[in-house]
């Protein structure tokens, strides 16, 4: 792990994003705060025409699916080169433009390519008479385009906290209103867990004491342990959390829950964030957490251990929040054949989705890493 910064999954998995997600290079960088250099170094390494994915591909079909690619890409270039500057401009441009030419491509493929929804523009190509309708259908068309990029997930709340981001002036009522007619509705979530009072560990106390709010990055992780169910057996993924914005900092998935799978995930937490104060990190009792190994990282690195009481889970309470958030909004809607299709999944919902996008209402619904570029900036007007 000498001169390591990230670990091989970790890799592995960004390079997925660009092979098997359709993700560009650039995208994928900017939003895991890495070179475009490294995607590629990793692409040659890991990627589908490394030396150990050769063998096993087959020529004729990449070579059927290098020409279908080339065709949709030739497809796009030449529409992209006709409409010129339009997707920079407003959505009812990009309707009459498609309106125009229905004749180069499928309704839907254009609309694609323009980044528009294509009941959006269905909608506006009917022209309702009233001026509220017309206004209603557009929001409903934006409606329904930001409620597909969350996943399916967000409520009203959130819809209309998109809608004041691009500066379309409504009331959250009219929000629930239009998605209540469209039938479009936020992800309901699990039933919370019976509370449990328990009692403190005898070596490391219960330093948190459910301060789920610090005032700054870096001062207290959460960490835990969730199980994902595939036809090859389970999945299991640990995750380190900062309290302060929510995010994911530290990660690992692994098909068996030993000690290991926490240890990777702190690592790869102390790799991202380089703490230079002293870190609370925050566990129940379980035995990853109060084996040797687990304290005698803790020391090494200069972290501080915190353990909630036995069978208490709301003592570590937005680590359970967390995992509740990604099999709701994720892994409740697929069905996993293998380890690996689960483990390409979770790493696009936490790294391309949770992290960078999914506004947060404790962050005053902004995404975790757009919270800590905000507490920056004001760090350096101050």
């Amino acid at each position: 792990m000498s001169g390591q910064r990230y670990p091989e999954e970790f890799k592995i998995e960004a390079v997925k994003q660009v092979t098997d997600r359709g993700h560009s290079v650039a995208d994928v960088a900017e939003r895991l705060g890495v070179t475009s250099h490294s995607i590629y170094n990793w692409m040659r390494k890991y990627g589908p025409n490394a030396a150990e994915h050769k063998a096993k591909s087959d020529d004729n079909e990449r070579v059927r699916a290098l020409e279908k690619e080339l065709k949709r890409v030739t497809e796009e270039r030449d529409i992209l080169k006709k409409a010129g500057g339009i997707l920079r401009e407003s959505v009812q441009l990009r309707y009459a433009f498609i309106k125009d030419n229905l004749g180069l491509a499928p309704t839907r493929r254009l609309c694609g390519i323009l980044n528009v929804h294509p009941s959006g523009f269905y909608a506006w190509r009917k022209q309702p008479t009233s001026r509220r309708s017309r206004r209603d259908t557009k929001l409903t068309g934006l409606i329904k385009q930001f409620w597909l990029e969350s996943g399916n997930v967000y409520g009203y709340r959130k819809l209309h906290s998109d809608l004041q981001d691009i500066g379309e002036k409504c009331g959250i009522n009219r929000v629930h209103k239009l998605m209540k007619q469209e039938g479009i509705k936020a992800q309901v979530g699990y039933r919370k867990p019976r509370h449990r009072g328990g009692n403190q560990h005898v070596v490391v106390p219960n330093r948190l004491q459910r301060e789920f709010n610090p005032d700054a990055p870096d001062n207290a992780w959460v960490t835990d342990i969730t199980y994902i169910k595939t036809h090859e057996g389970w999945l299991y993924l640990a995750v380190v959390l900062d309290l302060f914005s929510r995010k994911i900092v530290g990660w690992s998935m692994q098909s068996l829950m030993t000690k290991q799978i926490v240890l990777d995930a702190l690592l790869m937490a102390v790799w991202r964030r380089k703490p230079t104060n002293q870190v609370m990190v925050h566990s129940d009792q379980g035995s990853q957490y109060t084996s040797y190994e687990w304290q005698s990282f803790l020391k090494e690195h200069g972290l501080a251990g915190s353990m909630s009481r036995r069978g208490n889970c709301h003592d570590n309470a937005v680590a359970e929040s967390f995992f509740q958030l990604l099999k709701r909004e994720r892994i409740k809607k697929r069905i996993y054949s293998t380890r690996g299709q689960a483990r390409a999944d979770i790493f696009n919902y936490i790294e391309m989705f949770y992290n960078v996008k999914r506004k947060h209402g404790s962050n005053n619904l902004l995404s975790p890493v757009n919270f800590e570029n905000q507490y920056q900036e004001q760090l350096r007007s101050v």
